[in-house]
């Protein structure tokens, strides 16, 4: 492929300028100060204030999900927060969460400190199920319209599909993932969802997205959220 016809990264235009018009276009000074922060899909940026604490801009990867798909993700967060569960929600900024600028649609969060949860820790782990099982009953009373679900074709079969069809898998390597998926998606099968209730889930919820402090965990990064069975 001749460089010039390489496809342009979605974030090339996403410069420290344009971070910083971002924030400023939605009503905050900056001063300037922007220090980026781990996200596979996203990303995300602490931005310095004149006045206040910085804050968090979280840019969304563009025509990964539709505006009717994040800002459901957003009223699940705030009808989590709601409920005194421990998430960060997005703020309402000029009556809206959602923004944009220059092309790219963004969030703005306040900034949640913390750590990551101790799996070794007994009481850490007791407060992540109890928590975890909060949202997971919350969800029930939220059901998702636009979110996508968590179903053994789209997350298994499709997705080893996809990755053979399109050859990511190096020759090498191809036989021994073949064997593999073929074992565990013939597990998955024998499982029988019906026995589990389908509710809105955070879907990513790794330590990575769990912030440990005054005592307990904060959930942040809800943009997998998604219908599946708990």
């Amino acid at each position: 492929m001749k460089p010039e016809t390489v496809p342009a990264h979605p974030y090339e235009a996403l410069t420290p300028d344009t971070v910083i018009d971002a924030v400023e276009s939605a009503g905050f000074l900056s001063d300037a100060r922007i220090l980026a922060l781990n996200s596979y899909e996203n990303r995300v940026y602490q931005v310095g204030l004149e006045e206040g604490t910085p804050l968090i801009a979280k840019f969304y990867r563009p025509g990964r999900w539709s505006d009717a798909q994040i800002l459901e993700e957003h009223r699940f967060t705030a009808h989590l927060y709601e409920l005194d569960i421990p998430v960060v929600a997005p703020m309402v900024v000029n009556e809206r969460t959602l923004h944009e600028h220059a092309g790219f649609r963004f969030t703005l969060y306040p900034r949640q400190g913390g750590r990551a949860p101790e799996l070794d820790n007994l009481d850490h782990l007791e407060q992540l199920g109890q928590f975890i099982g909060r949202i997971h009953q919350a969800g029930q009373g939220f059901p998702f319209e636009h979110r996508i679900a968590l179903t053994v074709k789209g997350y298994g079969h499709d997705s080893v599909a996809f990755l053979l069809e399109n050859d990511f898998i190096s020759a090498d390597l191809r036989a021994p993932y073949e064997a593999v998926t073929r074992d565990i998606l013939a597990l998955l099968g024998q499982v029988d969802l019906n026995q589990y209730t389908n509710t809105s889930l955070h879907g990513d919820c790794h330590v990575g997205n769990v912030l440990w402090r005054d005592d307990r965990p904060h959930f942040v990064d809800f943009d997998d959220a998604l219908t599946g069975p708990a």
